[in-house]
């Protein structure tokens, strides 16, 4: 029984965690990877084996790894990031019939999580506030601008006055103007969720962002708060939920105040602290899809953990390309 994790890209911590769980459940199990470059991929040369696949947007994207899974024994898919969600969530029962699990959320699940604006509203149904948002030409500055459907902190940016916001952008049907949250007042969370196939809520850990590089936590902590019990009362089921999720959020730093600010049905780059803090969702999504065996609440995680990340290598010699 074999994992593929796709566009791997550098997440090798995620494809490490996943080779030594693995190898501890199942003999001679591997962890293969997927991309369009695996050749330039850092977490392909740490799988077991590699391949290289079409753009998820390419026709021929599920039939090669559809093919891929079929003849390398694949039992369980764990897809990486955002934009191939809700093509994998589309094709969730064609890979179910070749005894083939991929863990991603239903695919209106997936759709609200890529539509901010439809994200703000998931919230306010379970009771969680959100930044207020503005109509066109009723600003209060300054104004936090985003995309509805961006990633990785792309295209974002806050806008002091009024000659700050061009007419294009007051025009673009993409984007959001949003209340701003000072950084003096809250600290911004990224939680580690982990639900189970029945969209039951088991684990949540949430790492404070001390540093964010290209939209990806650089240096963080873990930290037991009140955003762990607002989100066991508030997430407690969310319909359609699977697997490891990141919800973004802002805590107030001095009082228990909220707010919602994204759902990521992924798991996050940041990710490898929780894993070290003791959350192993790579194990139960293991236990869970490949044993059918149930998971259990988990919150004996480790809090005030501090992860400081750095940039590595990975040599691969006589690359004639």
């Amino acid at each position: 029984m074999n994992i593929l994790v796709t566009s791997a890209g550098q997440r090798v911590s995620l494809v490490q965690a996943f080779k030594k769980e693995l190898s501890q459940l199942v003999s001679g199990g591997k962890v293969l990877t997927v991309d369009l470059n695996p050749e330039l991929a850092p977490a392909c040369y740490v799988a077991d084996d590699r391949f290289r696949v079409p753009r998820v947007t390419d026709a021929g994207y599920i039939p090669t790894l559809l093919e891929i899974c079929e003849a390398n024994n694949v039992k369980l898919i764990v897809p990486t990031i955002d934009t191939e969600l809700l093509v994998l969530s589309e094709h969730l029962q064609q890979f179910k019939d070749k005894g083939i699990f991929i863990s991603v959320s239903d695919a209106e699940f997936v759709r609200k999580c890529r539509d901010k604006r439809l994200t703000n509203q998931l919230f306010v149904e379970q009771g969680i506030a959100v930044p207020k948002q503005f109509e066109k030409g009723r600003f209060e500055y300054p104004v936090f601008v985003k995309p509805y459907n961006g990633s990785l902190s792309k295209g974002i940016f806050v806008a002091e006055k009024p000659e700050d916001i061009s007419p294009e952008q007051l025009e673009n049907p993409e984007l959001m103007f949003m209340q701003y949250i000072s950084p003096a007042e809250y600290d911004e969370y990224t939680v580690d969720c982990y639900f189970d196939k029945h969209s039951v809520l088991k684990s949540a850990v949430p790492r404070k962002r001390i540093f964010v590089r290209a939209g990806e936590i650089n240096k963080g902590v873990t930290k037991k708060n009140a955003i762990v019990t607002q989100l066991s009362e508030k997430l407690s089921r969310l319909p359609g939920a699977r697997g490891c999720l990141t919800v973004q959020v802002f805590y107030h730093k001095s009082s228990a105040e909220m707010l919602g600010i994204e759902i990521n049905p992924r798991f996050g780059g940041g990710y490898p602290l929780s894993y070290l803090a003791g959350a192993n969702y790579p194990r139960w999504l293991i236990q869970e899809y490949l044993f059918n065996q149930p998971i259990p609440a988990f919150d004996d995680w480790e809090a005030d953990l501090l992860m400081l990340r750095y940039d590595a290598e990975i040599l691969a010699h006589h690359y004639e390309k």
